[in-house]
């Protein structure tokens, strides 16, 4: 073995010996930052764009004192490079970003390849499956690794589940190299999923890490709170790399105001709680580091308390995620429930929410829908991305006139956590049916500027409901009393990719959807070839149904309304009618409506009949009332 093999192995030994104190260094984008680049860049590409500005900050962190310098590739996965058309240089930025470090660290330190999230939910709660996450992972480390980076540095993760996949791409690289996996708390001490420090300990320890740790969010104070929790149910080494301090709104921007004698007086009590490895995060600098080395100098090791004295007593704490209780039976959860569950026929009727704050007409119509019968109405959630009254307030407003409604619920405007809540009080208040969307673009409506959220798509709030239903939060913490929820979703029989909306349809159902609504039919040959195609996966299929009122009418849903197909020939019936008068265009659309709504009948279990321009007349006499 070379003086130079020697000497860093002797590094990793250190860095994995559970007593020694270790100091990595600070932040990489906060340098940067001050350096004049601008956060709208992407800052890993300056390994290539840039190398000797990168290479000057991690100079500054050596001569500050860190033991391991981060690669600057916290976003360099081919997703998020993706976002500035650099995909095809993922392989190329990691690998030139490690040489550049090991550059910097010589033989005397080591090089963590720094890996942070990919940007995109994973399954349940979005569209990446876990083994393509996982494939993600493998290419950004194999070409950290081809670099010279000594170990593998998982950091700010907020979903354990991402983070297995990422464990499991680290050792499919290389069994040998270790693997620090850090997640990322707020100041209530668990991630956005909900996990508690000792969650995110036991877990980890499970999956076999070297070292288990904590970084970014929040400033110091928060972090040792977490380690102190964490010694406690782990004999693992522990890391903490807390932001300097919260960040403060400074003449417009955002500064962190942690003093490097506040981080280094705080890094001994990290150490002395067990954390034997620290480091910053966001708006740390080499003066953060140069104090924090000074301030775990003079630190004895010490023993960590723990619950028992080896590791198999901590392991017996780790216990698997509660299952949550039976779901409350379908029929009981609401009379709309009942009759799915019972196979009945139900009706519906879609009302547009008003615009303002008068509902004298929509308290009028409800009442009028229970009268003739209708079994439920359907409350559209910002229909076309407008802005209109929301469909929880709309719903409650309905269900004082005895008639139920199925409240549409998008995830276009809310993160996980304000769905979350909305989710919470709507089952507090008494709220049953729910029909869960993506969400219309905001692009699509009179607010072009307004921003879109997404955090998760339809099937990722049906996986989140039916959590809900069991009595779980989405990092499956118990919440006491679950909700009651009927759980449906959208779909479409005349999907432009009929193999996407079928392959998304699936994983609907396997989310926990218990009815669909399809879009509006105006051709029922197509919808009884998509209920054809479902048979595997049947649930009860309400049909959507749209009376036309005009040609012009006709031609909008068909041109401008996003998942709706009018075939040719009811356009070319809808213009007849039209050349005669509004009147037979009226009648010939309320025609059109019964056509599809007897023909369906027998091949679905429901129908959703919308009302144009908010005339629930229309929609009743398309029942025959």
């Amino acid at each position: 073995m070379t003086i130079h093999r020697r000497a860093r192995a002797e590094q990793l030994a250190r860095l994995l010996d559970p007593e020694q104190v270790v100091v990595f260094d600070g932040a990489m984008g906060t340098m940067l930052y001050a350096r004049g680049v601008f956060i709208n860049q992407c800052y890993d590409e300056l390994v290539l764009r840039a190398p000797d500005l990168v290479r000057e900050i991690h100079a500054a962190y050596v001569k500050a004192g860190a033991e391991v310098l981060e690669t600057n590739t916290f976003g360099a996965n081919r997703l998020k490079l993706t976002q500035y058309g650099l995909e095809g240089q993922v392989s190329a930025i990691n690998r030139r970003a490690a040489e550049l470090a090991r550059d910097a660290a010589g033989e005397q330190r080591l090089v963590a390849g720094a890996v942070g999230p990919l940007g995109v939910r994973l399954e349940p709660y979005g569209a990446l499956g876990r083994e393509e996450a996982q494939a993600l992972f493998v290419e950004q480390m194999t070409a950290l690794k081809d670099g010279g980076a000594d170990c593998f540095l998982l950091e700010t993760f907020a979903d354990l589940e991402e983070v297995e996949q990422a464990i499991l791409a680290a050792r499919a690289v290389d069994a040998a190299m270790p693997v620090i996996a850090q997640a990322t708390v707020g100041p209530d001490l668990r991630t956005a999923y909900g996990a508690s420090p000792e969650d995110i300990a036991r877990v980890l320890d499970k999956w076999g890490v070297d070292v288990i740790g904590l970084n970014c969010s929040v400033g110091p104070q928060t972090i040792l709170e977490a380690v102190e929790r964490m010694t406690a149910v782990t004999t693992r080494k522990l890391s903490a790399q807390p932001n300097a301090g919260m960040p403060r709104d400074v003449g417009g921007r955002s500064m962190y105001m942690a003093s490097p004698e506040y981080m280094a007086t705080y890094a001994r009590h990290l150490v002395q709680a067990g954390a034997k490895i620290v480091g910053g995060c966001c708006g740390t600098t080499p003066e953060h580091i140069k104090a924090m080395v000074e301030g775990v100098r003079p630190l004895a090791p010490r023993t960590r308390v723990t619950l028992g004295n080896d590791r198999s007593a901590a392991a017996s704490v780790a216990t698997e995620a509660p299952a949550g209780r039976e779901p409350t039976p379908l029929a009981v959860r609401s009379r709309f429930g009942a009759k799915l569950a019972a196979g009945q026929f139900v009706t519906s009727v879609e009302i547009v929410p008003p615009r303002g704050v008068d509902t004298a007409r929509l308290e009028t119509d409800a009442a009028a829908l229970h009268a003739a019968g209708v079994d439920a109405i359907n409350v559209p959630d910002g229909p076309r991305a407008q802005s209109r009254m929301g469909a929880i307030a709309t719903s409650l407003i309905i269900e004082r006139h005895g008639i139920e409604a199925v409240t549409h619920y998008c995830c276009r405007d809310r993160n996980l956590l304000g769905m979350l809540s909305d989710l919470l009080g709507a089952s507090a208040l008494g709220l049953r049916n729910m029909l869960l969307i993506t969400g219309d673009p905001p692009k699509m409506g009179p607010y072009p500027d307004a921003t879109a959220v997404f955090d998760i798509d339809a099937i990722g709030l049906t996986n989140l409901v039916s959590k809900l239903n069991r009595g779980l939060d989405p990092g499956n913490n118990p919440i006491g009393e679950p909700t009651r929820f009927v759980i449906g979703v959208g779909v479409n029989p005349v999907a432009l990719d009929p193999a996407h909306e079928l392959r998304r349809f699936h994983w609907k159902v396997e989310a926990g959807a218990e009815y669909a609504i399809t879009q509006p039919v105006f051709d029922p040959a197509q919808l009884e070839a998509f209920l054809a195609s479902i048979e595997d996966v049947r649930i009860p299929v309400i049909a959507g149904i749209w009376p036309l009122v005009s040609a012009r009418n006709a031609e909008f849903l068909a041109n401008e309304v996003p998942g709706v197909t009018v075939p040719p020939e009811v356009l070319q019936r809808m213009r007849r009618a039209s050349d005669q008068s509004k009147e037979h265009a009226l009648a010939e659309g309320i025609a059109i409506a019964r056509e599809s709504l007897e023909r369906v009948r027998g091949a679905v279990q429901g129908v959703q009949v919308s009302a144009p321009f908010g005339k629930i007349e229309l929609a009743l006499e398309v029942f025959g009332g």
